[in-house]
């Protein structure tokens, strides 16, 4: 995160986004809030110590507020120790948008490459359903994320984390000829689709948690529903509405991950091997930036509690080539 140094030490300030905040109790007994603060550059984990709601106000996940405090270092990771907080006012003119980490391409551009890709196929049952179930998430594709944390939890990052998986899907079809390439490419953009309905997600584009329905039933059975819904009105073959939700019920691969079942054919295999890619490589390389060339991250628990290294050997800025 980027915040203005004070006094020219470790004293900082500026304006954030939160994206957790949780009231919690000491070894001591004292309360805190224990908070994650993010802007468009990334996120921070901070600590109000001796918190009292009366003097210090209440906060929640979607709040823009204004801080003020000290870096310093737990775990190998930046924290900080916040001596202020408060709500952003009018008078402070600044727009949550402005503080969101957001994808590297705009939403509709994204939307349309996806729209075109799928408008395009041979198979005109596929073309029909996957266009069909894009048409009508479009309003929420445009901005969604893909998590509440983890990987492509950042504004955009649901059609983002969806292109690239088609990208990479479009190589390996490239390479072996015998994968059903129209397939695969409907798996990988219908397979977080039901992410619409998984999240609460605040107007610029932070989830803020997961709605009654994403904790009941989740988005791999609920995308399994979208395309049956879809299919059945569109008098969608039922073979290859099967494969469709196959692949969606799938494509964590196994079930301690949330799979309904595992995949049972090549496609499917491919979708949740590629899906594991992509969010492994974003989660790696975010945890990277957030330390100097030469050392290592903190652990993590989301990869295997891992320390990564970061070896410097390639630009800080480089991104994702997925519209070039």
């Amino acid at each position: 995160m980027q915040f203005t140094p004070i006094d020219g030490k470790h004293s900082v300030e500026g304006y954030c986004l939160v994206k957790k905040c949780d009231v919690k109790t000491s070894t001591k007994g004292d309360t805190y809030l224990d908070l994650t603060l993010s802007d468009k550059t990334g996120e921070i984990s901070a600590k109000l110590w001796s918190y009292s709601e009366p003097l210090h106000g209440s906060y929640g996940e979607g709040d823009l507020v204004k801080v003020r405090g000290m870096l310093q270092q737990y775990n190998g990771a930046d924290q900080l120790r916040v001596e202020r907080i408060r709500h952003v006012t009018p008078e402070d003119n600044v727009s949550p948008g402005d503080y969101v980490q957001s994808a590297a391409y705009d939403g509709e551009a994204m939307y349309r490459t996806l729209h075109d890709l799928a408008a395009g196929f041979a198979d005109r049952d596929l073309s029909k359903i996957v266009t069909r179930i894009l048409e009508e998430n479009r309003e929420k594709l445009l901005y969604w994320p893909a998590a509440v944390r983890l990987h492509h939890a950042i504004r955009g990052g649901l059609l983002m984390h969806t292109l690239s998986i088609v990208r990479l899907a479009e190589q390996v079809a490239a390479i072996y000829p015998f994968v059903d390439r129209e397939l695969l490419l409907a798996g990988a953009i219908l397979h977080d689709i039901a992410k619409t309905v998984e999240f609460e997600v605040s107007a610029a584009g932070v989830a803020t948690g997961y709605s009654v329905r994403g904790n009941l039933i989740g988005h791999l059975v609920d995308g399994a529903g979208i395309v049956r819904k879809a299919a059945s009105s569109l008098g969608t073959p039922d073979e290859l509405t099967t494969l469709l939700e196959h692949m969606l019920l799938s494509h964590h691969e196994e079930p301690e991950f949330g799979a309904a079942v595992r995949p049972m054919f090549l496609e499917a295999e491919l979708l949740a091997e590629l899906d594991l890619l992509d969010s492994r490589l974003y989660e790696m390389r975010e945890a990277v930036l957030g330390v100097n060339p030469g050392e290592f991250t903190a652990r993590i628990w989301a990869l295997d509690n891992r320390r990564l290294y970061r070896h410097g050997r390639t630009p800080e800025d480089s991104d994702v080539r997925l519209l070039d």
